[in-house]
């Protein structure tokens, strides 16, 4: 007995056939992540998806009323307006009792304040929920699918944007754009460029000796870190990222916590090879991050023409001076205690406590030279820490006063995403409640510019979380 194909059977398809084949060819390139989105919309399930958006009717405008507003750049709030959202953005804010557009959904805010969805500098969307073992030994769809879940939990902390700072996150992003899966904006730098044995570098020693030029161990395969030990490896490195989508470029100047074989006093890349990397980011207008803590990696950095500093903690009077005078950004964290990282043991624990015992230096020396500050968290590793994410903004008390910390969080951060330029994945503008800007907003119960401890409580204390003009979360009484 024989069987024979029917003509109706899906799986028999043409185009499902080859979209299978590349599916393989693929997941044996490139792993699952880096290979899915193509993949998948090849096999045309992206189709219908979007021909049902086409059809379906317009977003009705969005009112929103009784409200005290904090714009994300003023010291204090103001009332006696309403809010008009049409599509993705914020129409009009107007003063007194406005009729609203016919059709438009009212939303009574109760006098509580709505302020700019918080902003993300230093993330790592594919990294943050998992532990090490997990991300080495796990299949990598289930790490692609929880990472896909914790983006919905930073949503829901009410973080409406990120900038991820290392990690295979084009696919997760493109999901999340085409509404697949729920999570904020993502400015993604895709695989961050470092040195054999640098920070980043997590290979195992069996990967060793590397030929240059020679075949891409797993870890760069799947694009989580790629290694680069010369002025021209990085400028491939650097291109292969922008090529896939990334609004900016990660170079790795020294060591890092994450990193056991790395310490923080360590350099990886040579000026020149640091060179090399902005200047093939420069040529697709955008910019280069450079992860240093001690003060030679920095200067190191700012010579090779890197706009922004990540971490720093390590950081003396005379190189925040530097950077003050470049006008350099610095993009840092708050890690002010063990709790804000999983548990460490070893070189990390070392290189952590070497991290929190700098941190109240890096914020004195910012404030004092007027350094432009971003607020990230650099949560990894961990459900439990990434739930913090609100809790880290407090931590900033120490230094800056409540509106200065949500300004930092919010119009600040903005300001450094838009270093992207032309390769900025959302034009617009973010951080802020202002005619025409992106409508990300919350409505939170309770007033931050007075007490900031709000932000720590998402579930609580935000009670209405939207993103590009949709509404996440409204718990607001009817």
């Amino acid at each position: 007995m024989s069987f024979r194909t029917s003509p109706a059977c899906p799986c028999c398809h043409p185009q499902l056939r080859s979209a299978a084949h590349r599916i393989d060819q693929a997941l044996s390139r490139r792993g699952f992540i880096a290979g899915a989105g193509t993949s998948l919309v090849s096999l045309g399930l992206f189709g219908p998806v979007a021909a049902r958006a086409a059809v379906s009717p317009p977003t009705p405008p969005i009112v929103f009323a009784n409200f005290l507003l904090f714009d994300g750049r003023s010291e204090a709030v103001r009332g006696g307006l309403r809010l008009l959202i049409e599509g993705n953005s914020i129409k009009q804010i107007v003063s007194g009792d406005v009729t609203p557009p016919d059709g438009a959904q009212v939303i009574d805010c109760g006098g509580r304040v709505i302020m700019p969805g918080l902003i993300d500098a230093h993330w790592h969307s594919m990294f943050a929920a998992l532990p090490v073992p997990a991300l080495f030994s796990a299949d990598i769809g289930y790490i692609f699918l929880a990472a896909s879940a914790e983006a919905e939990q930073t949503l829901m902390r009410g973080f409406t944007t990120v900038r991820d700072l290392g990690g295979p996150a084009f696919a997760l992003k493109q999901a999340i754009d085409d509404g697949l899966t729920t999570g904020p904006r993502i400015y993604p730098s895709g695989a961050m460029i470092t040195t054999t044995g640098g920070h980043g570098d997590l290979r195992p020693l069996s990967d060793l000796p590397r030929s240059p030029g020679g075949p891409l161990s797993y870890m760069e395969q799947t694009g989580a870190a790629n290694i680069a030990d010369s002025a021209d490896e990085v400028r491939l490195r650097v291109r292969e990222q922008l090529l896939q989508g990334a609004s900016q470029i990660k170079l790795v100047g020294g060591g890092g916590v994450a990193s056991p074989r790395t310490a923080l006093d360590m350099l990886t890349f040579t000026e020149p090879e640091l060179r090399a990397g902005v200047e093939a980011a420069a040529d697709r207008n955008t910019y280069v991050a450079v992860h240093a803590y001690p003060p030679i990696a920095i200067r190191r950095a700012i010579a090779a023409g890197a706009q922004c500093i990540e971490h720093g903690h390590l950081i003396d009077e005379a190189t925040a001076k530097l950077m003050a005078d470049k006008d350099i950004w610095l993009s840092t964290q708050p890690f002010v205690g063990t709790d804000d990282a999983p548990p460490l043991t070893g070189q990390s624990q070392t290189n952590l406590l070497q991290v929190i015992g700098g941190t109240n230096t890096a914020y004195s020396l910012a404030k004092e030279y007027k350094i432009k500050t971003a607020f990230g968290t650099d949560l990894l590793f961990s459900r439990d820490v990434t739930e913090r994410q609100g809790l880290m903004l407090t931590h900033l008390t120490r230094w800056y006063d409540n509106a200065d910390i949500l300004r930092m969080a919010t119009s600040i951060n903005a300001e450094l995403l838009a270093m992207s330029g032309p390769r900025n994945p959302y034009p617009g503008k973010l951080g802020a409640i202002e005619e025409g800007a992106l409508a990300d907003l919350l409505v939170v119960d309770g007033n931050p510019l007075a007490d900031i401890n709000l932000v720590a409580k998402p579930d609580k204390n935000f009670m209405v979380i939207m993103k590009d003009g949709k509404l996440y979360k409204n718990t607001l009484p009817v």
